[in-house]
């Protein structure tokens, strides 16, 4: 039987096609980077907040009922005793009006019993009883008129209505919120301090506020931290601080968006001379050992174990093992091996 030459070379192309081709030697692999720098011996947080009035009041009806007119909107200016808004005072001034015939009612019986008692026809225990039970008429007229001057709305202090809480229509219950007023007066910004934080964090401690103030500029002001809350948010796991200007400035607003840089000397994290904090995606774990790739000159990396101080929410801090100016891997490192060259990215551009 004579086989075709073809049939003997079909499983040696089937083998060589089944090989994949290894990957051009000349190609690199992109890798972040970062520059490995110092933290100082103060280390400077920064934290978004806003600036809120010092002094807010939430403002709502000393008793129930369905709000009819509601004068103020939100950025309006109010004055201490002002109209804000009014509930249907229907109900209230029938109210006073069966208070005020019952008071009525018990001064003509008092003044009726007390001619009785002067000519003798009736006791004097019987015009105690009388005088007692105007007592209670006077008492639950007076209790009336509060009723029905509840249903005004004032405000108590001058200031800003920062948030409208009710509307026209609403039928709200005694003491529900219905306008947040912000006081005139002192400014200061709310922040929130994360629980890894929260214990570098002092009442008093010195804060830098920057803000843009005018138009496109920003401005330096200084402040100190003056409130820290003693309980975390439920939903964010913050602690809720206020950090007050030390000079109040007209520029200042309610609303403004602020950036807090806080001085939480790290002295106490930083017990060698030198800390560096890197991303969390720059450690390397093998096993209980935790490690780095170190970027060579020719950008050759190599796997170098360091020593962690601490895991933060903001990184991992390193005590030992890198040195400053070195350059890191920061993102991938379990994609790469020793001695391959990659190419270094450096905040999204390739160098």
């Amino acid at each position: 039987m004579k086989y075709s030459p073809i049939l003997f070379a079909l499983p040696l192309v089937l083998v060589a096609c089944s090989k994949e081709a290894p990957p051009p030697a000349d190609i690199e692999r992109p890798a972040a980077t970062i520059v490995v720098g110092a933290l100082g011996g103060e280390q400077s947080n920064v934290y978004s907040g806003e600036v809120r009035a010092r002094f807010e009041t939430v403002l709502g009806f000393r008793i129930g009922g369905k709000i009819i007119e509601r004068r103020m909107d939100v950025g309006a200016k109010v004055k201490a005793g002002q109209l804000l808004a009014r509930l249907d005072a229907a109900d209230t001034g029938l109210q006073e009006s069966a208070a005020s015939a019952q008071l009525r009612l018990a001064e003509d019986e008092v003044k009726r019993y007390r001619e009785l008692r002067d000519q003798g026809f009736v006791s004097q225990s019987a015009l105690d009883a009388k005088e007692t039970a105007l007592k209670s008429a006077a008492a639950q007229a007076g209790l009336a008129r509060n009723q029905a001057d509840y249903t005004s709305l004032l405000s108590d202090r001058s200031g800003v209505v920062s948030a409208t809480l009710a509307e026209v229509g609403q039928v709200v219950s005694a003491g529900q919120p219905v306008l947040r007023v912000a006081q005139n007066g002192e400014r200061e910004v709310l922040i929130a301090i994360p629980e890894s934080r929260y214990n570098t964090v002092k009442v008093g401690m010195p804060a830098q506020i920057e803000m843009d103030t005018d138009g496109g500029k920003l401005r330096q002001l200084a402040g100190h931290v003056r409130e820290i809350s003693p309980a975390a948010d439920p939903a964010s796991r913050t602690y809720a601080a206020r950090v007050a200007f030390d000079t109040q400035h007209s520029l200042v607003a309610l609303g403004m968006t602020a950036r807090v840089r806080l001085n939480s000397g790290a002295k106490a994290e930083a017990k060698q001379s030198s800390v560096f904090r890197v991303p969390l995606t720059a450690i390397f774990q093998q096993g209980d050992k935790a490690a780095v790739w170190v970027v060579a000159a020719d950008r050759s990396v190599s796997l170098r174990p360091v020593v962690l101080a601490a895991y933060r929410d903001d990184g991992a801090l390193i005590s030992s093992g890198i040195a400053a100016g070195e350059r890191i891997v920061s993102a991938g490192v379990h994609k790469l091996t020793a001695g391959e060259k990659i190419q270094i990215i450096d905040n999204g551009k390739a160098l």
